[in-house]
């Protein structure tokens, strides 16, 4: 399927409650997600035909639709069993799942509350966010000229479609500069975060990443800081300065699409080493793929 639009893809998408084929699956022009941004989704994975983390993930859509004023018509639990058949219904062991929940066209204006809100759920083969060529040699990172807004600016615990324009934005500038992707630096001129991903630093043998107090404090972000303390190892969330990034030893990005995936690259200054960062990378491979891990 490498290299299909993803809309001309085959499978089947469950949409609203119901199995609905891939291709037919379709929304308005004048929905209102579309123009206003009312939209909330996850990225999640499935490993061994297990998705991981996946109730977490069905909470946090629903807890970013309140954000946004509006709620998902399904309960966790419900959700999860949509993803599941989905899965199945799909043939799928190993995949990326896209579950979205938005605003409907059966209005359009600001005011939105007599508006259905409609829930899909795709999933399909996505190895990493990353090439393999990039995880192998560390992705390289310009800084954005985007910052990431204030917490009175925007609904940053949500994961809302319109927080990700100035990703996008951050993303091609950086590529047209020669980089994979792009670091970006909150409203404080902090370090905050990648543009799909959430950033960790290590220096003298403890991992230091920045306070998520303005950017999505993502699950595979947790799940990392567990497994690092699970291991002994230091982990400290403060803030973190841009021109700190020099001092540090080595750098690595998290999130349920990029996995986990060394840095090699900020701006000029490099980072040659990945001893925490493998450590890192091993571990969290066991934890969502055991039975390969086993087998190895």
């Amino acid at each position: 399927m490498a290299g299909v639009p993803l809309d001309q893809r085959d499978g089947w998408i469950w949409f609203d409650g119901e199995m609905i084929p891939w291709k037919d699956t379709k929304v308005h022009v004048l929905t209102h997600a579309l123009h206003y941004a009312s939209s909330v989704f996850e990225g999640q994975r499935a490993y061994g035909g297990e998705i991981f983390k996946l109730h977490e993930h069905s909470e946090r859509l629903r807890k970013s639709a309140e954000l946004l004023d509006f709620e998902v018509p399904y309960c966790a639990d419900q959700l999860d069993q949509a993803c599941r058949d989905v899965l199945v219904k799909n043939d799928l062991v190993d995949a990326y799942m896209r579950p979205v929940a938005f605003r409907g066209s059966a209005e359009l204006g600001l005011g939105a509350h007599n508006n259905p809100v409609h829930v899909a759920i795709a999933a399909w083969e996505w190895p990493s966010l990353f090439s393999y060529e990039d995880k192998l040699a560390g992705v390289r990172l310009a800084l954005s000229d985007w910052r990431r807004p204030s917490p009175t600016s925007a609904p940053f615990a949500s994961k809302a479609a319109g927080l990700y324009m100035i990703c996008t934005l951050s993303k091609h500038a950086a590529e047209a500069r020669g980089f994979s992707d792009a670091m970006m630096l909150d409203y404080r001129g902090q370090i905050a975060e990648a543009t799909g991903a959430n950033v960790f630093f290590i220096k003298d043998g403890e991992i230091h990443t920045p306070t998520p107090d303005c950017f999505l404090d993502g699950i595979t972000r947790r799940t990392v800081i567990g497994l690092a303390r699970d291991k002994g190892i230091k982990v400290t969330e403060r803030v973190i300065m841009p021109e700190e990034i020099g001092t540090f030893d080595e750098c690595f990005l998290t999130g349920s699409a990029a996995e986990v995936v060394p840095v090699a690259q900020i701006e000029n200054d490099t980072f040659a080493k990945r001893d925490i960062c493998g450590v890192m990378m091993k571990a969290y491979s066991e934890l969502v793929q055991p039975k390969k891990a086993a087998a190895e």
